[in-house]
């Protein structure tokens, strides 16, 4: 699906996204990464939603940021409880949905002047 977002002061957002890949100010990726208004960050994880560990959360807690998306691919899964300790600690906000719905609402965050990540997990 393409999306339509205007883009404002360089700032990132999702241009497009399909199976297995999305787009940042169209540019095609196809592996985990952390989308933040800023930056684009390729080399979070090698991790799998079933192999995600603290260590992958415990970078998105050092993220200054006031929420996190965290998209688990296709089909909306929940991590497990234990893994969300590091932001607990911090006290960040957490929503976990599809990958999909972490790029649209990623768009909003960001066109509203919202300090985001989106953290994909592709498989």
């Amino acid at each position: 699906m393409k999306l339509q977002v205007i883009q404002a002061e360089s700032r990132n957002v999702f241009t497009a996204y399909g199976e297995g890949y999305v787009s940042v100010n169209a540019m095609r990726h196809t592996s985990n990464l952390i989308v933040l208004p800023d930056r684009v960050i390729t080399d979070w994880t090698s991790a799998t939603f079933e192999t995600l560990a603290e260590s992958d959360i415990e970078a998105l807690a050092a993220l200054e940021v006031e929420i996190i998306l965290l998209g688990t691919g296709n089909q909306l899964r929940f991590p497990e409880p234990r893994l969300m300790r590091p932001l607990a600690k911090v006290q960040k906000g957490l929503e976990v949905m599809d990958v999909q719905a972490a790029c649209r609402t990623f768009n909003v965050l960001v066109s509203e002047g919202r300090k985001a990540a989106a953290a994909l997990l592709f498989a």
